[in-house]
């Protein structure tokens, strides 16, 4: 499994999830099948912004200025107060890594999970400063520069990709037309984070 998605699905389950789940109103299975679609999702597109050597750079400028892994210190404390709604945590994440798929992308976890599609919006803001935390740790602990971090977010998408087959990358460069069914990704995520 990819080293994020491992780390992440140690912080993910009892009353973390508990705690999320009550945050976005949803019961903890549809909360599961959710983190299932929307973790690998997140993780591909910072991967994909991580192509280039100024998409790299940009990504370690924020990890070296808001995403050192402290999160994890007092995550409970994190999903009980909103922080993930300050303009430069979730939302600004978000609109950085998906731009304009954004909308699309949300959509296709909602259907893949169940979840309504202001509970997928909760959780994709929560859920991104989380995911930035645990490259931010991966980072500072293997001293990452620029093409370090290239290589190792190419070996991020690398695992989703092959134990996803193929899913992620064909949900990130979809044109839009709406025809992306993530159900089965979800349900390979489900697996890989909570062993379901």
């Amino acid at each position: 499994m990819s080293s994020l998605l491992d780390m992440l699905s140690e912080q993910l389950d009892g009353d973390n999830l508990s705690m999320i789940s009550k945050q976005i109103g949803a019961d903890e299975q549809t909360t599961k099948s959710a983190l299932g679609a929307a973790l690998p999702s997140i993780i591909g597109a910072l991967s994909k912004n991580a192509t280039s050597e100024q998409g790299a750079a940009g990504i370690l400028g924020a990890l070296d200025n808001d995403h050192d892994g402290s999160i994890f210190d007092n995550l409970s404390g994190f999903l009980g107060d909103k922080k993930y709604e300050e303009p430069r945590s979730g939302a600004g994440i978000l609109g950085h890594l998906l731009g304009s798929d954004e909308s699309r992308v949300e959509q296709n976890v909602s259907k893949a999970s169940g979840l309504s599609s202001e509970g997928t919006n909760e959780l994709m803001k929560m859920l991104a400063p989380m995911v930035m935390g645990a490259l931010g740790k991966q980072k500072t602990s293997r001293g990452m520069g620029v093409g370090d971090l290239m290589g190792f977010l190419g070996k991020e998408k690398e695992s989703v990709e092959k134990e996803s087959g193929g899913m992620i990358g064909r949900m990130l460069d979809q044109d839009g037309d709406g025809d992306f069914d993530m159900g089965d990704m979800a349900k390979f995520a489900m697996g890989k984070l909570f062993g379901k």
